[in-house]
This record gives C-alpha cells, structure tokens and sequence, in this order.
C-alpha cells in the first residue's frame, strides 16, 4: 500500500507542478518503497531457485529503474550525470550496500560465511569487466592513435561486455550441491523469532512472486521519468554538481532494491543470497548496463562513450581490487563493513565539488 501512495503522489507531483525538490524527493521515494515489494518477491524465489538465479533475477529487475533513468537523463542531455551514475551505482552497490549487509549480518549473527568460490568467481568478474569498461578513458588519456575514435571503441567494448555477461550466466545460474545446502541451514541460528520462523513457512504461489516482480519492475520504470524530470532542477535549487548528483543520488536511488533486499538477506543469516543479490548487481551494471546506454544512446541526440572522467576511474579501480580482497575468503564481519563504508563516504565527499 506504501508504494501505490507513493507512486500516486510522485505522478501528482510531477503533473501538478510541484516544487522540483519535492518531485524529485518524492519519486526517489517511490522507487525505493518498490524495493519492499521486490525483496518479498525475490525471497519467495530465492527457496526454488537458489541464490545464484536469484541473484541473477533479482539484479536484471532491480537494474531496471537506473536503466530507464539512465536513458531519460541522456535524452536530457545530461551525459555527465549518466557516467557518474554508473560508476556510482558499483561504488554504492560494492562499498555503501555490501558494507551495511555485512555490519548489519555481523552484529546480528557475527562472522557469516557465503560460497566462497562463487564470490571468487564474481569478483575476479568484477576486476576484468571493470577494467575492460575504464579501457577507453586510458586510451583517451594516454593519448594513444584509439583516443580519436573513442566512439567506435566504447561500441566495441559494449558488444564484448554484453558477449561476456551471456557466457557467464550459466556459472551464475548453477545451483549448488544439496549437502551444501544442507550444511548452511545447520549452521543458522536454531533460536529464530516466532515471525521470523513463520515468514519462511509461508510460500506465495510462484506466479503471484513473478508477477509482483514485473509489474514492481513497469512501476519503477514510469516513476524512472518523473524522476528524472526533476532531477535538473532539484540540482540547480540544491547547488551541487552534476557528478555528486550522479555518484551519490541517483546511484542511490536507482539501486534501492539491491539496498534493502540485500541487507535484509545478511541480517536473517541468509549470507549467500545476500551475495548474490548485491555482487550480481555491480556485475551486471559493468557488463550490462553500462554496454546497453552505450547502445541506447545512439537512439538520443546525446551520444554516450565509456571515457570517465580520471577521478571515477581511480575510485572505481581501487574499490574493485579492495573488495576482491575482502571477499574472496568467504567470510564477512561488522568490521570489514564499516571499512568499506567508510571508502565509500571517502570518495562521495571527494566529488561533493564536482
């Protein structure tokens, strides 16, 4: 019911002329009350599926409103905004997101442990796909003879991006042996609340799950426009710079399901899907999204290239391999999450001034 309001008044507000911050609050609202309605879906879907086609589900849909903001900001003509946006939403999704999931899952269970092996495999992912996507602002920067033709190049790379993410979808979707299973729901905690131990009795019918999925997924996508259309103005009345609005904001808000699903996963013990849902994401917005505004954008008057400014470069290069470190054992703590917190406020508060 919260999110039908919300979206209510976000379609008021866009329609009624309302001050443009409180449109722009209001839609970034909406697009995060839809996030309650995809995290019960997906932890519906996560006990049939297993975490690792859930983490793949559950990213391409929560992926969906930056998709579509993404898309309207470049028709808009702000290019600026779209690059910072998304190296923001891996910096959120990698340092801002995993960190609370793991402060939150470490103070309510201490040391959690997730598939270990699956978590290399993401992250080695995560190291090439980023790389390949900051390849051309090398080229641009160094001043190599590819630097003119930062378009053709950005094309190539998108097409290889997207050939990449294809051939890893059955490693992603491969469900673990049952004895693992097994052994992770042994090491839960048996003293559950009451309401806790009944939500996980109680299944929806799968169709209910997929289709709240899906129309939660068309609902983001038409609140995408509202915000976006108040994004220009809400940054010219709160003076601050296309590239923090980018970074920060609207990586934020694009990625609002991935922040309370996951969290939500690593406070009830669930570490794996908590994992899966949040590694998947930054994942597919290197291989996937990033790629498909490239692609999109030749559909605008706006063309998008994969040249970032140096600053998002270094942040993200130095995150990617940051985490790969802290992840690659297997094991999280509340510690761990409060460093890559506060990398993350680092960074942020690097770009406040553009």
């Amino acid at each position: 019911m919260g999110s039908v309001v919300a979206i209510v008044a976000a379609g008021v507000c866009r329609y009624a002329g309302a001050p443009a911050i409180i449109a722009f609050v209001v839609a970034g609202a909406a697009v995060a009350l839809l996030a309650s309605v995809v995290g019960r879906s997906v932890e519906q879907l996560g006990d049939r599926f297993g975490p690792g086609a859930t983490g793949v589900l559950q990213s391409a849909l929560g992926n969906l409103p930056e998709l579509f903001i993404g898309f309207f900001a470049l028709q808009a003509g702000l290019v600026a905004v779209v690059q910072a946006a998304i190296i923001g939403s891996i910096l959120s999704n990698i340092l801002l997101v995993l960190g609370l999931a793991f402060v939150v899952g470490g103070l309510r269970n201490g040391v959690q442990r997730f598939d270990s092996e699956r978590a290399r495999t993401s992250a080695v992912l995560m190291v090439l796909a980023t790389g390949a996507l900051v390849l051309p602002s090398l080229a641009e920067y160094v001043h190599t003879p590819a630097a003119p033709h930062e378009r053709e190049l950005s094309l190539i790379v998108s097409i290889v991006l997207l050939g990449v993410f294809v051939l890893s979808l059955p490693a992603a979707l491969k469900r673990r042996p049952m004895s693992d299973q097994v052994a992770e729901a042994a090491d839960e905690p048996a003293d559950e609340p009451a309401d806790e131990a009944h939500s996980k009795g109680a299944h929806w019918p799968l169709w209910l799950a997929v289709t709240l999925l899906a129309v939660a997924s068309v609902a983001a996508a038409l609140v995408s426009d509202w915000f976006v259309y108040a994004l220009e103005p809400a940054i010219d009345a709160l003076g601050i710079s296309q590239a923090f609005a980018g970074l920060v904001i609207v990586a934020i808000a694009g990625n609002a399901i991935e922040n309370v699903v996951g969290i939500q996963l690593a406070h009830r013990n669930k570490a794996d899907f908590a994992m899966a849902v949040i590694i998947q994401s930054p994942l597919q917005i290197a291989l996937v999204l990033a790629p498909a505004l490239v692609l999109l954008s030749f559909l605008t008057a706006t063309t998008l290239t994969l040249v970032f400014a140096p600053m998002l470069v270094v942040a993200v290069a130095v995150t990617v391999i940051a985490v790969a470190f802290v992840v690659f054992d297997g094991e999280s703590n509340w510690l761990e999450g409060v460093t890559l917190i506060a990398l993350y406020v680092i960074i942020a508060t690097a770009f406040w001034w553009g």
